[in-house]
């Protein structure tokens, strides 16, 4: 499977505006969590990639969601993949045990505002949403045993990069500079769609 980088959106960038519905029909905006940090992920119910870091960010909202807002965005192209459709998104957010919001991008527009590329793909923005990270959760990466099978042989996901970033933040702090890129699947965009930041 073709391993897709984050776009590493320049640092400082202004959180840009969403509102968009979750599965559980409520619609969610960005202008939500106002004076307070938010993680935006976007992620999708078939990637591998997902499916590795899943279990973390869990982990993640049950440590920082009493202090920084946290919604993950599904934008892939749900008619071209149906187990990303809304219904599913629904199932996946049950399963998995997602506590956050769990938002459907389904023009694919925000993805394009934020050029996220791959799932999954972070944006850490500051009380002010003034972006101060973007890239990886952390070092470990699924491992291929055959075509869509996976597993962790090489480490579970412990989101060690956004957690340092996370913890940075609220204390006040910028992360450096220094920052990798997310790896995951391409996000699925609509043929004849693509922005002009994607690499087939």
């Amino acid at each position: 499977m073709a391993m897709t980088p984050s776009t590493m959106l320049a640092l400082g960038t202004p959180c840009p505006p969403f509102a968009l519905k979750g599965t559980g029909g409520t619609t969610v905006h960005s202008e939500d969590f106002e004076e307070q940090p938010l993680l935006v992920m976007f992620i999708c119910n078939h990637c591998p990639f997902v499916h590795h870091v899943a279990p973390e960010l869990v982990r993640l909202h049950t440590d920082y969601g009493g202090d920084i807002g946290i919604v993950a965005i599904q934008s892939n192209d749900a008619a071209a993949y149906p187990d990303d459709a809304p219904e599913k998104m629904l199932e996946e957010k049950q399963k998995r045990g997602y506590a956050f919001p769990y938002l459907l991008d389904a023009d694919q527009s925000v993805a394009k505002a934020f050029t996220a590329a791959c799932t999954p793909d972070f944006f850490l923005f500051d009380a002010d949403h003034k972006l101060a990270y973007r890239g990886q959760l952390d070092d470990t990466r699924p491992h291929r045993i055959a075509s869509g099978n996976y597993d962790d042989r090489n480490g579970a996901a412990d989101g060690k990069d956004l957690r340092a970033a996370i913890d940075l933040v609220l204390g006040g702090q910028a992360p450096g500079g220094d920052q990798k890129p997310s790896i995951g699947c391409n996000i699925k965009w609509v043929p004849g769609s693509e922005p002009a930041y994607f690499t087939a």
